[in-house]
């Protein structure tokens, strides 16, 4: 009798990992939220664009408008990248492989294989540091610089990503 109530619990133990599939299909429908969102944003900025050149009407801070909201669609298209990289980690290491990402030799697409959480937790960590890198290049963009002094600490906040984005790079590479 206790083997049987053994094996009735872990069986439904193992069923739980299906609560997954909601965290999947939500990512999903997060990141195609976010993909719709930039796009209509890119679409604003380039009809914004388009009627400003044919008025021949270029406002005051024209060029730093349009580069913000360019800037702004490629963070929410990052963001998309990271759930949909948190989707399609999550199913693969709880669910199942997915099938149809292999060619027809039975090779995997490494560009979203994922074998382990730590795997996972670096593809996410990387986008997610390029959504602050994007955010921060937006941010410099509407700054204003009032001497030699915030323009010195531009220069080195920019160093300073530069290095970090280096070493990151090389986090899981084998040398």
């Amino acid at each position: 009798m206790a083997k049987i109530i053994e094996d009735l619990f872990e069986r439904s133990l193992w069923s739980s990992r299906f609560i997954i599939v909601l965290a999947v299909i939500f990512g999903l429908v997060g990141a195609v939220s976010l993909f719709v969102v930039a796009s209509f944003d890119v679409y604003e900025t380039a009809k914004h664009v388009i009627t400003s050149y044919i008025s021949h009407e270029h406002p005051e801070a024209f060029h730093e408008n349009i580069i913000g909201g360019i800037i702004g669609a490629v963070d929410l298209y990052l963001i998309g990248v990271v759930l949909i990289i948190f989707s399609f980690g999550l199913y693969e290491l709880f669910i199942s492989e997915i099938d149809v990402a292999k060619d027809e030799h039975g090779n995997e697409n490494q560009l979203l294989a994922i074998h382990s959480l730590d795997q996972l937790k670096d593809k996410i960590s990387k986008v997610i540091v390029m959504v602050l890198v994007v955010g921060f290049f937006q941010k410099v963009g509407h700054t204003t610089y009032n001497g030699a002094l915030d323009l010195f600490y531009l220069a080195l906040s920019i160093a300073a990503i530069s290095i970090g984005l280096y070493f990151l790079s090389k986090v899981g590479k084998a040398h």
